[in-house]
């Protein structure tokens, strides 16, 4: 177990140099020798993420999305699993493939991923123009994040955007309150 962990990790650090020096070729090979022998490790579905970081960077968006469509699928971490099906869905997006990224979003995640899911899904349903929705699922995720995380601040302008409410109270107005009005 041992030396499978450590041979595992050296796949992983060779499309880890080749992701960074941009050899293809190299990293492509390494994340095939990792996934035919050592497919269950972590190491397989962080090396999946590299080479897809890597890809999307290139300009390949199908070789990322079929990296991480393998993460998605075979990682034997659900955290890796949930990162890869949101980075997905986030190439889909860019491709405009809204219908097949929000079937990304609607499988299991686990319950710490809840408020990023819902964020995503109200990004792909705010491209589709589906705004009721949206808010919505921009309104989970504000409330899913604790007040003192910074992404909360995203998703309320993304609600601003679309002129939500949060608890009866307009975004864009508390926001732009003045503290004599908040009295």
């Amino acid at each position: 177990q041992t030396r499978q962990a450590t041979q595992a990790a050296a796949l992983f650090d060779a499309v880890d140099v080749a992701a960074r020096s941009a050899d293809n070729a190299r990293m492509g090979q390494a994340f095939a020798d990792l996934k035919a022998k050592y497919a269950g490790t972590v190491q397989a579905g962080q090396a999946g993420l590299t080479l897809a970081k890597a890809m999307q960077g290139a300009g390949n968006a199908d070789g990322a999305k079929e990296a991480l469509a393998w993460v998605a699928e075979q990682s034997s971490d659900e955290g890796l699993k949930a990162l890869a099906k949101l980075r997905l869905a986030g190439v889909l997006m860019d491709q405009k493939n809204y219908d097949e990224a929000l079937k990304q979003l609607s499988g299991s995640f686990p319950p710490e991923f809840s408020s990023v899911v819902a964020d995503r899904k109200g990004d792909v349903l705010a491209l589709q123009e589906k705004r009721p929705e949206a808010i919505a699922e921009y309104t989970k995720a504000y409330k899913g994040f604790e007040d003192s995380v910074e992404y909360r601040r995203l998703v309320e302008i993304k609600l601003n955007a679309l002129g939500g409410t949060l608890q009866g109270v307009t975004v864009a107005a508390a926001a732009t309150a003045t503290p004599a009005e908040s009295k």
